[in-house]
């Protein structure tokens, strides 16, 4: 897979992998040797240590959870689990709504208090949003972008996309093991300049409507045209 960023995951070792399956104290040893460069991952985007070692827990248990036997390239997942995870702890739209001044982590990623922090922030969006793009539909990007980034409900989703709730779930299932894999499309170079602002915004001030605008018009306008 491509990395996010400068954080490179070790190439797969399909051994290693078979051998995490089974035995769990090979699955701990593969995660003890990820972890480091996952909580430097982490860091940089939520910019809070105690905050980063919780997202690399919370990675650490969904590790332990997961079917390792289908996983080909554990470094791989653990860095796409820890990045989604460290995003969705900066861009809960949810904390935002209910917290709009209370919130440290929106203190720092408001470029007046903290630029650096920001920037750090910023281009981890941009990393992600292109890794998200790069693998997946129009429509499998919108429905796991608005779910598991900002924890929408598959009805809103389903109106948004103008499809069934069942299918918006379909949509976010697909599109977990394509994070995870090879397959490359082209990036369209405006529309994740246009997406990357809009998800920086929406996260900064809770108003969605620019993302959903976006989202919404790439995944149904290929519908429509078929």
């Amino acid at each position: 897979m491509c990395s996010i960023g400068p954080e490179q995951p070790v190439p797969p070792d399909p051994g290693a992998a078979c051998a995490a399956a089974v035995d769990p104290d090979i699955a701990l040893d593969l995660f003890l040797a990820e972890r480091s460069r996952l909580l430097r991952l982490a860091l940089r985007v939520v910019g809070d240590a105690s905050s980063a070692e919780d997202v690399v827990q919370e990675a650490w248990t969904r590790w332990q959870r997961t079917d390792r036997g289908e996983i080909k390239n554990p470094a791989a997942f653990l860095t796409t689990t820890t990045t989604n995870l460290a995003i969705n702890v900066i861009q809960s739209a949810r904390h935002r709504r209910e917290t709009p001044t209370d919130s440290p982590v929106l203190d720092r990623a408001d470029p007046a208090h903290d630029p650096a922090t920001s920037a750090q922030q910023t281009g981890a969006v941009e990393r992600t949003l292109a890794h998200l793009m790069a693998r997946l539909t129009a429509g499998e990007l919108a429905a796991y972008l608005l779910r598991k980034g900002f924890d929408y409900p598959y009805g809103d989703i389903a109106e948004l996309l103008h499809t069934s709730t069942a299918n918006c779930r379909q949509l976010v299932r697909r599109a977990q093991p394509k994070l995870n894999g090879e397959s490359h499309r082209p990036l369209d170079r405006e529309l994740h300049r246009e997406l990357v602002a809009a998800f920086l915004c929406g996260s900064r001030s809770g108003d969605l409507h620019d993302l959903e605008r976006l989202l919404g018009q790439d995944a149904v306008a290929p519908a429509r045209a078929a």
